[in-house]
């Protein structure tokens, strides 16, 4: 059976509000509800979030589609930017993101180090699992920078950002629980197809 790391859609963005509380925008709220109208949104057995608001809501659409409640998992939430406040898009966020890929052992003007976030999503979606039956398709619904390097464990490649999402967010890719082998690279949550 399938399990699948989403990356929350587009967000409202608030340099005011400090950036895990921010919400859905209104096409990202669109797009993950028709994405938990797709036949795979309607399997799923279990949904795990990050505790930023972005993803709760994320995972709150697409539990209430599958008749589930969401469970809330520490270390899953994206990588601590704190130290440095918002850096706006682009180009000064799209520069540090390639300095923290491209320097996984060193922090970015205080940032967590990309090889601490990376150990923290192996082992909250490790621990998930180890409880989890492997027949029940399951979503772990976050972010693009600890998905990418989740989704880097799980290629067995070292920390790089050209196995990044692309931009704008909501996103997934699918690998099976049998093996934890990729069996697609991120698409668009409202257009994947299923679990073949």
């Amino acid at each position: 059976m399938f399990g699948l790391y989403i990356t929350h859609p587009q967000v409202r963005i608030d340099p005011a509000v400090p950036v895990p509380k921010w919400g859905l925008s209104q096409l990202g709220a669109a797009r993950a509800h028709k994405a938990a109208e797709s036949d795979w949104g309607k399997q799923l057995r279990r949904v795990a979030s990050s505790h930023e608001t972005k993803a709760i809501e994320t995972a709150e659409i697409l539990a209430a589609a599958a008749g589930l409640a969401i469970e809330i998992v520490d270390g899953m939430h994206e990588n601590d930017r704190s130290a440095t406040g918002f850096l706006p898009p682009p180009p000064e966020f799209e520069k540090a993101a390639n300095w923290f890929f491209a320097h996984p052992e060193d922090s970015f003007r205080g940032w967590e180090r990309a090889i601490d976030a990376q150990r923290r999503i192996i082992s909250a979606v490790t621990n998930i699992l180890a409880s989890h039956d492997p027949a029940l398709p399951i979503a772990f619904v976050g972010h693009g920078g600890v998905g990418t390097l989740l989704k880097c464990h799980l290629q067995g490649r070292p920390i790089r950002r050209d196995g990044d999402q692309p931009g704008g967010g909501g996103n997934l890719y699918c690998f099976s629980l049998a093996d934890r082998r990729l069996s697609c690279d991120w698409t668009p949550i409202e257009e994947w197809q299923g679990w073949m």
